[in-house]
């Protein structure tokens, strides 16, 4: 078999889309956000959501115009050359390693919300295993597993912002705490921007991070059915997916319990609920978020898989990589996404405490560094285009060119923030670091093996 099964429906994309951008960074690193900035975060969840949207737009107008897969690892090479193509695939390869440890540990925390004497690295240990195998099965098998996972968040979010509205109308729970709920606790606990203007910078390192992995529909675009009418419908749900899960969520959060007491002991929104005495709320909530815990682990080895994969077809990763198993699946990659993953496993071990933060900012150096090679790729196939060419496409991006520079410029200023506090400096090193050793491991291995399998060519 040679090439990956078109298997994936326009159902399935529309909601891998929607539980894309509903994960951890939601579910668990919302807390630190709120913490850097209070209620302002909700003013960084608007900025970086409109920002992530153009580099939604950007890859779709790419996607909908060549449907490949490997995706923007492909559309790198062909635009911005063969270098700029390595670096990009096998950096959102690294994303996804870095996104699914931290997705591995929110789920070893949310389960000891129940089993606090297990240690953490157990459960970590057992969900790497079943969702590298489930990973091998039939990608309809993986698509049908993120529907379901997707429509239990969905659902819950919904229902956990109407339950917050009724709390704040009806005032259920609130007898069991001495804190008021409503919509003035935004500005009655030190102000809207309690921290700041710096405060609400500091936030965009985690905020960022919440939204990285919404990527992956361009990486579908190999496995879709239909994918010039299925990409850009989901796509153009990004924004009101933002408004609702994000901004809406948070705003209720914080408008029922005091945003300084939102801490990072298990997820704020099981916390939150379990305070004002909904213990049943707090319980089903937990389900939840340990659900939305696999459905981003799941899509981690799927979007990285899929990536090596077109790697592996354009001789920029071991050829192992597009080995297909009988049904359509890159088996190889699936392996090794899931050993990879098992380096979680040994940081929870190590240290269980700090792990989150230092892997969560690591992950965001990696996710704006993919979202300005989009950018960037986007930009050099427009200039690539005659007038013509232009004109028939069939999913342009919005206020060109003004709209995608003003989206790079953002993407600058976030490794900005990450170099200038403290707490960030060590991801922007390791990113760094990390695209050094990939120019270096291109020139030393990945261009001379090219340039011998032109030179073999030539002489047949």
């Amino acid at each position: 078999m040679t090439g990956l099964k078109r298997g994936l429906s326009a159902r399935h994309i529309r909601f891998m889309a929607l539980g894309s951008a509903i994960g951890t960074g939601l579910f668990y690193g919302s807390a630190s956000a709120i913490q850097m900035a209070g209620p302002a975060v909700l003013l960084a969840y608007l900025i970086g959501g409109a920002a992530v949207y153009m580099v939604m737009r950007a890859l779709g107008e790419m996607a909908v115009h060549n449907p490949v897969a490997g995706s923007f690892g492909q559309y790198a090479s062909t635009y911005l050359g063969p270098m700029a193509g390595f670096i990009l695939g096998w950096t959102y390869a690294f994303e996804m390693v870095i996104v699914g440890m931290a997705d591995v540990t929110a789920f070893g925390i949310y389960m000891g919300f129940w089993f606090p004497e297990v240690a953490r690295w157990i459960w970590v240990l057992g969900i790497v295993f079943v969702i590298g195998g489930l990973n091998l099965c039939t990608v309809k098998v993986f698509g049908e597993m993120e529907f379901w996972m997707s429509l239990l968040k969905v659902g819950a979010i919904i229902a956990m912002i109407l339950g917050g509205f009724g709390i704040m109308a009806f005032g259920i729970g609130t007898s069991t705490t001495e804190h008021a709920t409503g919509i003035s606790n935004l500005w009655t606990q030190g102000g809207f921007m309690p921290n700041g203007i710096g405060g609400l910078i500091a936030s965009f390192a985690v905020v960022m991070f919440a939204f990285g992995g919404i990527e992956i529909i361009g990486v579908t675009a190999g496995e879709a059915k239909d994918p010039q009418h299925v990409l850009p419908r989901a796509i153009n749900a990004v924004p009101l997916r933002i408004l609702l899960f994000y901004v809406l969520t948070l705003f209720v959060l914080m408008a029922i319990f005091p945003w300084q007491q939102i801490g990072s002991n298990g997820s704020p929104f099981v916390q939150i609920f379990n305070n004002l005495g909904i213990s049943s709320a707090a319980t089903i909530l937990n389900i939840v978020v340990i659900s939305a815990a696999i459905s981003a682990i799941n899509s981690d080895i799927f979007g990285a898989g899929r990536m090596l994969f077109g790697l592996s077809r354009q001789g920029h990763a071991p050829k192992g990589f597009g080995q297909l198993s009988r049904h359509g699946v890159p088996w190889m990659t699936v392996v090794v996404m899931s050993a990879a993953l098992l380096g979680g496993v040994l940081l929870n071990y190590l240290i269980p405490e700090n792990v989150f933060v230092l892997i969560a900012s690591i992950a965001t150096f990696a996710t704006v560094w993919v979202w300005l090679m989009i950018l960037l790729t986007q930009v050099a196939m427009r200039r690539s285009m005659s007038v013509e060419q232009v004109a028939q496409l069939k999913f342009p991006v919005p206020f060109w060119p003004y709209a995608p520079m003003a989206a790079i410029g953002f993407m600058a200023f976030i490794f900005g923030v990450l170099g200038y506090f403290p707490d960030t400096q060590a991801a922007l090193i390791v990113g760094v670091v990390w695209v050094v050793l990939l120019v270096v491991a291109y020139l030393l291995w990945v261009k001379p093996a090219a340039g011998r399998v032109m030179a073999e060519t030539s002489t047949r």
